[in-house]
């Protein structure tokens, strides 16, 4: 069939034109086959040679975390803005949604440092001013006054350079019980934190009205406070099979030994979990003892 000339993707009634069909044909032949032409979604494989090995590894903590360890889901948010808008919003009513303009008024900026325990979801935040490796040493710094001696701490984070310069390496390297498990190249989406972010932003930060950093970041604490008075993990989805961006992961991950596929990531969505298994609290951690993840 040809192109469309003025289109760069078919409708109902301009296929019907061209095929001669009805266009209620057209639906029903869409519909059977489950075409949808006016749709379009965006993906990015890692091409990060690694990447099979690093998948394997963080995915292994999170299915089968190690005795005696903390697993902790680490980065920040950067540039979180303190909007206000120009006129009054205007609340719901029967019938009509929340409306607000378009336009707004920006009041600056703040960065917030999370980490998420990823066996029972408490999460340790702390805002700055900047993102630098400066605040990213004193963020470590505030995660390592909550962790009870004696015990493994696992770090997963993505290769961001503040991450990796010379006085992150130094601390790190002072600390044995340390192990930082990096993410390959594009693929931040494999760190649980970046799905609580997810919950940030359409909780609170999307739609909320700010008109201080101050007033911003006190909300933030406040979600922050509130999530850790009831956390609970994020539980693994296997719904990502079948679609195309599943296809295109299982066809990287099907080149095993003798012609056998390697066994594939579970997940890549995350959900929330009513309760933790195997798990006990010390401090305001959970200290993994066995396995506390379970695909779902």
């Amino acid at each position: 069939m040809a192109c469309l000339a003025d289109a760069t993707h078919w409708s109902i009634r301009s296929m019907a034109a061209e095929t001669g069909f009805s266009h209620t044909t057209i639906r029903r032949m869409w519909t059977a086959f489950g075409l949808q032409p006016h749709r379009s979604q965006t993906f990015k494989l890692s091409s990060d040679p690694l990447f099979v090995d690093k998948v394997r590894d963080i995915v292994g903590l999170y299915l089968s975390p190690p005795n005696r360890a903390v697993v902790l889901s680490v980065d920040e948010k950067s540039q979180i803005q303190a909007l206000d808008r120009e006129q009054p919003v205007l609340p719901m009513m029967p019938g009509v949604p929340e409306r607000r303009t378009h336009s707004y008024v920006r009041h600056g900026t703040t960065t917030l440092f999370a980490a998420l325990d990823v066996a029972s979801g408490f999460v340790i935040g702390k805002c700055y001013k900047r993102h630098r490796a400066v605040e990213f040493l004193k963020f470590l710094k505030e995660i390592d006054a909550q962790i009870p001696e004696g015990l493994a701490a696992h770090i997963v984070m993505d290769n961001y350079a503040t991450h990796k310069t010379p006085k992150i390496k130094a601390w790190l390297a002072r600390r044995p019980h340390y192990h930082v498990h990096f993410t390959p190249t594009s693929a931040s989406w494999i760190n649980q934190i970046e799905r609580w972010f997810a919950e940030l932003t359409r909780k609170q930060i999307q739609r909320g009205v700010h008109t201080s950093v101050r007033q911003l970041e006190a909300d933030i604490r406040t979600f922050i406070e509130l999530h850790n008075n009831n956390p609970k993990p994020f539980t693994l989805n296997h719904g990502w099979r079948g679609k195309p961006q599943g296809r295109a992961i299982e066809r990287r991950f099907s080149h095993g030994r003798g012609g056998r596929k390697s066994r594939l990531p579970t997940w890549l969505t995350y959900r929330h979990s009513a309760k933790v298994t195997s798990t006990h609290s010390l401090s305001s951690l959970s200290v993994i003892d066995g396995a506390a993840w379970s695909a779902s």
